[in-house]
């Protein structure tokens, strides 16, 4: 599609409609066909660069905690309820059911 049309300015430019400072009339096609690429690229980079810098997420770039992924993960259906539970209970310092921790020494 660009191709067509940096063709068809090429040709249109070829015409010689009225040869200012010898680069012809029809090279303002041209011109403007390139200007049309430039800001078009020069915009889709600024998105790009923003969103890579802020994250897709909008997390700046942080990493999440564990909590985080605990509740990603169950939402994902990686782990079981049961399972969400019995690590939330860990992370949270609480320990589970049955794993001796409240024994005294």
């Amino acid at each position: 599609m660009v191709a067509t049309l940096i063709g068809f300015g090429l040709v249109l430019a070829d015409e010689g409609w009225g040869d200012h400072m010898d680069w012809g009339g029809g090279w303002w096609i041209v011109m403007v066909v390139g200007m049309v690429l430039f800001w078009g690229l020069a915009i889709l980079g600024a998105v790009w660069l923003v969103r890579e810098l802020v994250g897709r997420g909008g997390s700046l770039g942080r990493k999440p905690n564990a909590l985080e992924l605990l509740d990603r993960r169950l939402a994902e259906g990686t782990i079981s309820p049961e399972d969400y539970r019995e690590r939330r209970k860990i992370l949270e310092g609480s320990s589970p059911p049955g794993d001796g921790a409240d024994r005294t020494g």
